[in-house]
């Protein structure tokens, strides 16, 4: 069974990394969840709110994804995670998102290795005028050809 997926960040941007991965995986669309915090929400109503979402997932385990440590969104995820059944990771951003749902039948420790190890790889600088001679830095131990 799929490891569910739930993206806990600052309004909009939950909904629109989830919207963008369902344009690439239309078929991930039900483990795969979003809360968008508003800024003038309280962060016990928030709390309230991940916590029943978290209720509502089929999967056994969850992988949980949020923007910025330190955070609102990431200090609620951080009391909604148990550690063992549900991960947390801090950072999101799309291709890490999108290697998450492809990846996501594996086992949630392994997850966690391939959300962190996608978000990583994507961050470059990217050359203007020669993209030929662009340097990519291979940090996935279970590295492949492929983008994600």
């Amino acid at each position: 069974m799929n490891t569910g997926i739930f993206i806990i960040a600052h309004a909009p941007l939950a909904s629109a990394l989830r919207a963008s991965v369902l344009h690439v995986f239309p078929d991930a669309q039900a483990g795969l969840v979003a809360l968008d915090v508003p800024p003038s929400e309280a962060p016990e109503l928030t709390r309230a709110n991940a916590l029943a979402i978290l209720a509502t997932m089929a999967a056994p385990n969850t992988l949980v994804l949020t923007d910025v440590f330190g955070a609102t969104p990431c200090n609620v995820a951080q009391k909604v995670v148990d550690g063992v059944q549900s991960k947390l990771v801090a950072g999101v951003n799309l291709p890490m998102l999108l290697r998450t749902v492809n990846y996501r039948h594996e086992a949630l420790d392994v997850l966690v290795a391939r959300a962190m190890a996608g978000g990583m790889q994507s961050i470059m600088q990217v050359a203007v005028a020669a993209p030929q001679n662009q340097q990519r830095k291979v940090n996935d131990q279970h590295h492949h050809d492929h983008s994600q």
